[in-house]
């Protein structure tokens, strides 16, 4: 999570660390590896999400880093999600744009705050998803090491789903795409990554911290990455009365 959650107190009285947030984003990048190990050796997918989900919970009640505000963890049971949509874990192309492409990509986010975040324009996603073509924009978070994001809005937003949008990942967070073409030397390709199929599944869209505890300062999906769509799969609305999951 954002290092501003550094300021915050847990429960019995003990700021978290640094090295509790990189704790925070190592366990959530091992979630991301043994779900994309399970489904590489043919567990069922639902199966693989429920057991990701009982993790993630795990994560907010028990962790400091946690994006819960510490005087709601000892009452949380759970986050709640729409019920596994298998018509929503698509396949997807990947692209990344074209090197003339990248001095003129940078977009101006915006965020939970006032301002405005910078943000690349890395690759583009194409998908079928209600019968139809959709288009969404991979960017690139140029911060140190920097990362792949994309973020999202859809016509769920607001009454189903948070209303500034959900996110599909966050590799500077850990969180992670399924390539569905071999892309390691072993398999003979060569090193790096040109783009090609990947697994898109909405089932994994996740609230941005800013959804659960207003400190939080999240950058949130440019109008591009605007689905006129209902996706009803992945996170619903932060309760923070009613814990049950969905």
């Amino acid at each position: 999570m954002n290092p501003d959650n550094i300021g915050a107190m847990r429960t019995f009285g003990i700021a978290p660390t640094w090295l509790d947030l990189y704790d925070y984003r190592e366990r959530v990048a091992r979630m991301y590896r043994e779900r994309d190990a399970a489904l590489r050796a043919g567990e069922a997918p639902a199966e693989v999400w429920t057991r990701f989900r009982t993790a993630k919970d795990a994560l907010f009640r028990d962790h400091p880093q946690s994006a819960l505000p510490p005087d709601e963890r000892a009452r949380f049971v759970g986050l709640r999600y729409f019920p596994y949509a298998p018509e929503l874990r698509l396949e997807a192309e990947l692209a990344p744009l074209p090197p003339d492409d990248q001095g003129q990509a940078e977009v101006q986010a915006p965020t939970s705050g006032p301002h405005a975040m910078p943000l690349r324009r890395a690759a583009r996603l194409t998908f079928t998803l209600a019968g139809a073509p959709h288009t969404l924009t991979v960017f690139w978070i140029d911060v140190y090491g920097g990362g792949l994001f994309l973020p999202f809005r859809d016509a769920t937003c607001g009454h189903e789903t948070y209303g500034a949008g959900r996110y599909l990942f966050d590799t500077v967070k850990g969180s992670t795409f399924l390539r569905l073409d071999g892309t390691s030397d072993e398999d003979g390709k060569p090193m790096g990554y040109g783009g090609g199929r990947v697994l898109l599944d909405f089932n994994y869209a996740y609230n941005p911290s800013c959804a659960y505890d207003p400190r939080w300062l999240c950058p949130l999906a440019p109008r591009e990455n605007w689905l006129d769509v209902p996706v009803r799969a992945g996170e619903l609305t932060y309760d923070a009365v009613d814990h049950s999951p969905g």
